[in-house]
């Protein structure tokens, strides 16, 4: 540990290692919108809301809020294990400091494997959009079809995902650059969205607003209740990005978690903005623009893009072509990096830690997260659009668990200092550890759900629900490589490449 002088008014971080990357790259505004990019807003809420909806109504604001209190909550573990522990491997290094190297492993690869699900999703969404935006430009309908061929639509999957990772490896000023502007770009239209769709409701007869929509005690069922909320977790996801980032950041232990929590605060806000505009404008009801509709909660910016915006619709298309643009290019930053620590550490072959020597970037670990999202998507892709589908449900069993297991490692890496002030009993103790308990008791009920077969698509594998068989099967094959790994590189397993322990009880606290 390294204290600072005599007075103990506050301490230093504990040293970062260098693993090679560029410093000082990422200020509090470049985490930010990092972050929001990696959530992806307007691609997010145009899958999402219509599922929403269709388990909570009009109860969509309140079940944005109770999804976003436990993220909020985790966020402030990252912040305090950030602090201390400024490290690109987040919920790996964190998990191996607090409970050894098996259990670290374990962390990373939830991490890995989820982002590289999320990358081929949104290579996918990528496609279906270009070609609807080429199809909208042109005056040619027939080319939106182009994006049902098996070929072309791998091919260009293919190759956007190329892309992203050919700028991911330019470096992460390039990287902060485009997403600038893609970012806002995409809120400016979402935003546009939402204030025509409340001008459009207040000139509506019929138009109605109602505090009763936020109230989540109003969920019809406890069963709707927790199907809305597992899907308001989906939403919030990426805004961990930001701490991946820690060391090539200005203020390594204090900026990446900063900009965590105003990223959550800021989707919130725009989530609730849009809900709320959306609910007013559209109503849910089950027939033309109502949030009811099959149709429309297949894609809801698609159906009501022209009735809100008229002939500005098609930059809606625009923006949600930017925004999976932007998440697929700042979604590669999490598991680049977290394979590079894990190879820095010695938990994968050292191959992962390589870094270019001119952009200072992951190179190998960057490629290998694209190869993987790559051959993921091809093969769920020629299987069946189901698989993919469902492939997408099981991440959030993924991501419950990753984040859960990263907010009990603050609770317990802290947990001889956590009564030595009030600021640590709350930000390293309780808020993270009921961050954590939420997010379990949501991996349990979906994993308890997913074993029946209607559950998802409703395909099944020998009886059981095809969500169950992806999440065990993914399960497995991590077991299986951590064993693989144990084999040929023990050393990180015996704790000497990375060590296992927690800061004593007699250590000040750390300012931000």
């Amino acid at each position: 540990m390294n204290h600072s002088d005599s007075s103990g008014s506050d301490t230093q971080p504990e040293s970062t290692s260098d693993k090679g990357l560029a410093k000082g790259r990422m200020t509090l505004l470049g985490c930010i919108v990092l972050g929001i990019s990696c959530i992806a807003p307007v691609y997010t809420l145009t899958g999402a809301l219509g599922p929403t909806v269709r388990e909570v109504g009009v109860h969509l604001p309140a079940i944005f809020i109770v999804g976003f209190i436990p993220m909020l909550l985790v966020a402030f573990g990252y912040r305090e294990l950030n602090s201390h522990v400024p490290d690109s491997g987040t919920s790996f290094t964190w998990s191996t400091r607090a409970f050894g190297p098996k259990i670290g492993w374990i962390g990373g690869w939830g991490l890995v494997t989820a982002t590289t699900v999320v990358l081929s999703n949104l290579a996918g969404v990528a496609v279906d959009f270009f070609y609807l935006f080429i199809a909208q430009v042109s005056g040619h309908p027939e080319i939106e079809a182009l994006s049902s061929n098996l070929t072309v639509n791998i091919i260009t999957c293919l190759c956007f995902i190329a892309i992203a990772v050919w700028m991911c490896c330019r470096g992460i000023t390039t990287t902060k650059s485009v997403q600038y502007v893609l970012v806002a770009l995409q809120l400016v239209v979402l935003i546009a969205f939402a204030v025509t769709a409340f001008h459009k409701a207040s000139l509506a007869p019929t138009a109605n607003f109602s505090l009763e929509w936020f109230n989540p005690f109003g969920v019809s069922s406890f069963s709707a209740f927790t199907a809305g909320l597992s899907l308001s977790i989906f939403i919030f996801w990426g805004w961990d990005v930001c701490l991946t980032v820690n060391e090539e950041s200005v203020g390594s232990d204090r900026t990446p978690g900063i900009a965590a929590t105003l990223t959550v605060l800021i989707i919130l806000a725009l989530y609730l903005f849009t809900a709320v505009a959306t609910l007013c404008f559209a109503g849910i009801g089950t027939t033309g623009y109502g949030l009811g509709s099959s149709a429309v909660q297949s894609n809801v910016f698609a159906q009501l893009a022209g009735p809100v915006m008229g002939p500005l619709a098609i930059t809606m298309s625009i923006a949600v072509l930017a925004s999976t643009a932007a998440s697929l290019q700042s979604t590669f930053v999490s598991p680049a990096r977290t394979l590079l620590a894990m190879g820095y550490y010695g938990a994968v072959p050292k191959r992962f830690a390589d870094i270019h020597p001119h952009h200072r970037t992951p190179r190998f670990a960057t490629i290998s997260a694209g190869v993987a999202a790559g051959i993921f998507y091809a093969v769920m892709r020629v299987l069946s659009d189901n698989v993919l589908n469902d492939t997408i449900t099981a991440l959030g069993m993924m991501i419950c668990f990753y984040y859960s297991l990263t907010a009990f490692a603050c609770v317990w890496y802290f947990r001889a200092s956590l009564f030595t002030s009030i600021r640590h009993l709350i930000l390293r103790g309780v808020c993270p550890f009921v961050g954590g308990v939420v997010l379990t008791v949501i991996f349990i009920q979906t994993a308890v759900d997913s074993w029946n077969p209607d559950f998802g698509s409703g395909s099944e594998v020998a009886g059981i629900g095809l969500v169950f068989v992806i999440a065990f099967f993914i399960s497995l094959l991590g077991l299986a490589l951590m064993l693989m790994s144990q084999l040929s590189a023990p050393a990180f397993f015996l704790g000497t490449t990375l060590r296992h322990d927690s800061p004593t009880n007699e250590e000040p606290d750390i300012k931000g």
